[in-house]
């Protein structure tokens, strides 16, 4: 029998993130890994402070950047990786009033240090209004972050690529397999609706779709532009663009009604020929509040739950890690906003 102090369930941005606190902390821990592409490995990796579509903020927005950039410094040690891209975000205005609205925002206390004052012209896209710049935005090599983690976790014995059996829980004696464990935390997206410790939780499946292209005519900045969804340049000569929120159409197949927005999306401000080589999609796990949850089962003690991260997974999971991490070892009360008992 392997004594470990955690067992995680899930290998997204929550389960990585709160692994990168045990690490800090020296606690042993192994991680399951069903090997299946998550929400979190397919996602944008847009790091963003500001809600684009009415340039308000959201709550701990400043705090959440700062602690991003903060342990993304700290795996940067251990993986040997810089896994940040200081790539701003450039939001194409629709009109003047877009123009007049995000300057007028630009002198809230809460937004002067994300929207800035000085207006960009675009040469390769049509922004016929300029564009905004979000400062303190950026975007995470998504692909880079997964692989690095878990061949790092892989090498020091912290990764198991199988699927985790509930059944083989021992509540009584803590044991699974052959590991007795302090804690179990599933930070399982929406697999949680399988688990039978917190399959009832109040995390509401919303489906998106990201098309990768190829332009005809690249884009030589390496910036973010963003209009109703984000375009990005990927490696290959690729580009991301995406991506769509349904919560209608839930089927686990490429929606074309979805890919068709984002082809009209896209022409709307590239004007140039493009060819779509990849159609993604995934299941953002999202709460009503927009809010994650967490927090530890009414009748198991030592069993818990990280999940809800929605379309801010990054910032969610990373900041949140650590509050979890304070109330399971530090006995730190949850703050209302996110604990599991609100609902």
């Amino acid at each position: 029998m392997k004594n470990v102090d955690y067992i995680i369930v899930g290998d997204g941005y929550a389960a990585l993130f709160f692994a990168h606190q045990l690490l800090l902390n020296n606690k042993s821990f192994v991680i399951f890994s069903e090997g299946k592409k998550s929400a979190s490995q397919i996602s944008a990796g847009i790091i963003n402070p500001v809600v684009l579509k009415k340039f308000t903020t959201f709550w701990l927005a400043q705090e959440q950047i700062d602690f991003l950039k903060k342990s993304l410094k700290e795996i940067e040690f251990y993986t040997g990786e810089n896994y940040l891209i200081e790539s701003p975000i450039h939001r194409i205005f629709h009109d003047e009033n877009e123009q007049k609205l995000w300057l007028k925002k630009s002198d809230n206390e809460e937004l002067k240090n994300f929207l800035d004052e000085n207006f960009d012209h675009l040469n390769d896209v049509k922004n016929d209004f300029h564009t905004g710049k979000v400062n303190q935005s950026a975007r995470l090599n998504v692909k880079g972050f997964f692989a690095g983690l878990l061949n790092y976790l892989e090498n020091k014995g912290n990764l198991i690529k199988e699927k985790f059996d509930y059944s083989e829980i021992d509540t009584l004696n803590s044991t699974y397999k052959d590991f007795s464990f302090k804690n179990i935390l599933f930070c399982e997206g929406m697999g949680v609706k399988e688990n039978p410790y917190f399959s009832n939780i109040a995390v509401i499946p919303n489906k998106g779709h990201h098309i990768r292209v190829k332009l005809s005519d690249s884009i030589p900045e390496d910036i973010t532009i963003k209009k109703k969804h984000f375009l990005f340049p990927l490696d290959n000569n690729l580009h991301f663009y995406g991506g769509t929120y349904d919560r209608e159409q839930l089927h686990h197949e490429i929606d074309h009604s979805a890919v068709e927005q984002l082809q009209k999306g896209l022409s709307e401000f590239y004007l140039n020929d493009f060819e779509i080589k990849e159609v993604h999609f995934g299941f953002r796990p999202t709460v009503k509040d927009r809010r994650p949850i967490l927090g530890r089962h009414a009748q198991y003690s030592n069993l818990y739950v990280f999940n809800g991260l929605g379309a801010r997974g990054i910032l969610n999971g990373c900041y949140f890690s650590k509050t979890l991490f304070d109330y399971i070892e530090n006995n730190i009360p949850l703050p209302k906003e996110i604990s599991i008992d609100r609902f």
